[in-house]
């Protein structure tokens, strides 16, 4: 048997083919030309997104200060919130996992039913305005007892005023 048969020179070739790898996909990285070309968007003078986890840590700071009690706990106002808003998209299921999370924090489950009351008394909104629903929640959660002001029926302006029994002209 040859000491260098084709097992030995197919493994040198794996070997060879393995080690030019990481070379062949430095030359592939990204230029220098492709990162100023984002800069001046920034530079124009357009608004920089305001990152969500910061919206997010603000809010459940917020609900520190306003609140007392366990639902003031950070745990509890973000596994709550989370409930309330998965009970409004009637997604039980999962809404009903985070509930045994949230008990087993030992967060306030009459919070959880409070702020659910002010929801469905405001009025769910689209289920695709997610901004929309969230601030909802995040305004219950942290006055729960609030409620919107009773619109009028939405034909309320068109009708003539008229009293049962008798007839408009």
């Amino acid at each position: 048997m040859p000491l260098f048969g084709s097992r030995f020179w197919s493994a040198f070739a794996c070997a060879a083919f393995i080690a030019a790898a990481p070379i062949s996909a430095l030359a592939q990285s990204s230029t220098p030309e492709q990162k100023p070309a984002e800069a001046p968007k920034a530079q124009q003078g357009e608004p920089a997104k305001p990152d969500p986890s910061k919206k997010a840590l603000d809010e459940i700071n917020e609900a520190g200060r306003v609140l007392t009690g366990p639902a003031a706990n950070p745990e509890c106002v973000w596994i709550g919130r989370r409930v309330v808003r998965l009970l409004s998209q009637d997604d039980l299921d999962t809404a009903f996992r985070h509930l045994d999370i949230y008990d087993r924090f030992g967060c306030p489950g009459n919070h959880i039913q409070a702020t659910f009351r002010c929801l469905l008394k405001q009025g769910i909104p689209d289920a695709k305005a997610a901004d929309t629903l969230n601030a909802r929640v995040h305004s219950c959660w942290l006055n729960p007892t609030t409620a919107a002001p009773a619109a009028a029926p939405p034909n309320a302006a068109q009708a003539p005023a008229t009293t049962p029994g008798t007839t408009s002209r």
